[in-house]
């Protein structure tokens, strides 16, 4: 446990014990339990007891009960030294010492908020895993963010973590995009073009959807009934055709493959690179896709799953209220839910320490997820009780849904660049910048950019779908990146300007300005952040905590002196509290990804 955590927690735990030695001693009852809150801001206090509760046990007025047991605390509570009472809340002021001697404990701690380094349970995070028929996109962007902020959040609570993805690079997707590059392509190559190898096969599958749709139409001329000709289309016959020759190893189709598979993975390492993001292990179906059928048979003997006449084997899951699920065809051949199996059981094989996976995977999945997760159970592996689907909504456009056989995404490595040049028009627009160099400027703009983009789409729960609007997230005011990242860079400025402070204790009979006082309760919750947000799997609680931290910070800028204090204790501490804000602040942000500008 954290330092901060079990201070926080002892305090709770004698203020409960003496709540209810109070009440035993004033009222002759016994307390189940103490209900805490924070106290309200427009209230003094920083505690609250809740009275409503006791009056199963203690009759009589809240108000009057509530004050009763405020006087006992303060007589028997070092910490407590003032209380007031409104309705059923007893508000309790905790004393500066206790604050202080929490300062000192972590002021010279550079980690603060961070758990110990892998003494929880080891766990896999799988993310991305992109279909290497097209380049990523804003789609990817989340999936993306999500799976490396909730990746790097775990860590920060304690666990060992290991990234991953399984990259879907076969199918007929992929044979789509090869047979449209051999019939259109002119051995067009990413030298040739100067494009992205993702960009270029994404190109083809574009091609291939164009020509598709035109013969089909040239089908239903001839009197062809849409379906029947959809099915029909000489291109995607091919295209089958073409998919067989590769699971059957054809030399001439595997090379092709070979060929366009390594050009899409050069374009995704830039994009991944660009993004801030990376993997410890890479997992491809065309190795995956064939695990999972030795498992069949051993459920097949357990009892687990049940043959149909046709031989196809399923299992029956309508006891648990969902439906009869197909894992092995009647031809012997594996389905996505049987590759899934082998592949969680391949994982644990590969990495023996871990004991629960994170899929980072949209909403439109969470049926399979749930019927994985089942069967994984069934089967007897015990850490399958430690699976969690990471499921998230869809990111809109102000412009609407994104087509990517039509062509029509948000292409990620766009979306990256507009995001820059987003930044640098209102950054020129605001004078922000003046005095920079043009490399210094446009390292800038990315970082705002970047910042912007990510803390955009991490700020809101993972489940919810989200507009996302481009100009909005790069404002330099309101719950942005931006505006965090600005406030980080004016703290970076005052502490510039400060002397450098020899001893950094502070001295415990110090008075605290109730601004002080706010800003260390709210560092004070840091570490209980991290722990709820990889309980939640959730970075939307970590960009939160740290808007309301900057907002703190704010707050407190304008309402005190730092550098124009002249007591010389005072300002030391402002100092040395500005800069463990920017600490928590930085430390905040690159669990979500996001870079911190020394200067703006």
């Amino acid at each position: 446990m954290h330092l901060a955590n079990k201070r926080m927690m002892e305090l709770q735990q004698l203020l409960e014990k003496q709540v209810i030695a109070a009440v035993k001693e004033l009222f002759n009852a016994e307390l189940p339990g103490v209900e805490f809150q924070p106290t309200r801001k427009d209230f003094e206090g920083d505690v609250t007891v809740v009275v409503f509760p006791m009056l199963r046990v203690v009759k009589g007025n809240p108000v009057e009960i509530g004050s009763k047991i405020g006087e006992y605390l303060t007589e028997h509570v070092t910490e407590v030294v003032k209380f007031n009472v409104v309705k059923g809340f007893l508000n309790l002021v905790v004393s500066n010492s206790y604050y202080l001697d929490f300062f000192n404990t972590i002021v010279a701690n550079p980690t603060f908020g961070y758990a110990d380094s892998s003494s929880k349970d080891a766990v896999m995070v799988e993310y991305s895993s992109p279909n290497t028929n097209k380049p990523l996109h804003l789609g990817h962007i989340r999936n993306n963010l999500l799976g490396y902020s909730v990746a790097e959040i775990l860590k920060a609570a304690g666990h060992k973590v290991y990234k991953t993805q399984i990259i879907n690079d076969r199918g007929i997707h992929i044979c789509k995009s090869m047979l449209a590059w051999q019939k259109f392509g002119e051995e067009e190559t990413p030298e040739s073009s100067g494009l992205k190898g993702d960009h270029l096969v994404g190109k083809y599958y574009v091609a291939f959807d164009k020509e598709y749709k035109a013969q089909i139409q040239q089908l239903i001329t001839t009197g062809k009934d849409k379906d029947t000709a959809a099915k029909e289309a000489p291109i995607l016959l091919e295209a089958q055709e073409m998919l067989r020759k590769w699971e059957a190893g054809d030399k001439g189709v595997v090379s092709l493959w070979t060929k366009m598979n390594g050009w899409v993975y050069k374009g995704f390492d830039t994009t991944y690179k660009n993004l801030g993001v990376d993997f410890d292990k890479l997992y491809y179906e065309s190795d995956t896709y064939l695990l999972g059928r030795d498992v069949v048979q051993d459920g097949l003997d357990k009892g687990v799953f049940f043959k149909k006449e046709d031989g196809s084997v399923w299992i029956d899951l309508t006891d648990e209220g969902l439906d009869e699920k197909i894992v092995l065809r009647s031809d012997g051949t594996a389905v996505y839910m049987t590759q899934d199996i082998g592949t969680a059981i391949q994982r644990v094989s590969d990495f023996s320490d871990i004991n629960g996976m994170v899929y980072t995977v949209g909403n439109e999945q969470d049926y399979h997820f749930k019927v994985l997760f089942l069967i994984l159970k069934k089967l007897g592996f015990t850490w399958a009780e430690k699976l969690h689907h990471l499921s998230y909504g869809m990111v809109d456009l102000p412009s609407g849904k994104m087509k990517s056989r039509e062509g029509t995404v948000v292409d990620a490595d766009d979306l990256m660049d507009n995001m820059t040049n987003t930044a640098a028009t209102i950054s020129e627009e605001l004078g922000k910048l003046e005095g920079y160099s043009k490399e210094e400027k446009q390292s800038l703009y990315k970082m705002i950019g970047l910042g912007a983009l990510k803390y955009y789409i991490l700020k809101v729960d993972p489940k919810k779908r989200i507009l996302f609007n481009p100009e909005e997230s790069v404002d330099f005011q309101g719950n942005t990146g931006p505006f965090i990242q600005y406030t980080y860079a004016r703290i970076q400025s005052i502490l510039r300007k400060a002397q450098p402070i020899e001893n950094e204790k502070v001295p415990a009979s110090l008075e605290l300005h109730e601004k002080e006082k706010e800003l260390l309760k709210q560092l004070e919750v840091f570490p209980i952040k991290i722990e709820e947000a990889a309980a939640a799997y959730s970075p939307a609680l970590i960009a939160n905590y740290t808007y309301d931290l900057v907002k703190e910070f704010n707050s407190f800028y304008q309402q005190v002196s730092i550098l124009g204090e002249t007591d010389g204790d005072i300002k030391n501490f402002r100092v040395l509290l500005s800069k463990k804000v920017a600490e928590v602040i930085k430390n905040a942000f690159r669990l979500l990804g996001v870079q911190m500008p020394e200067r703006m």
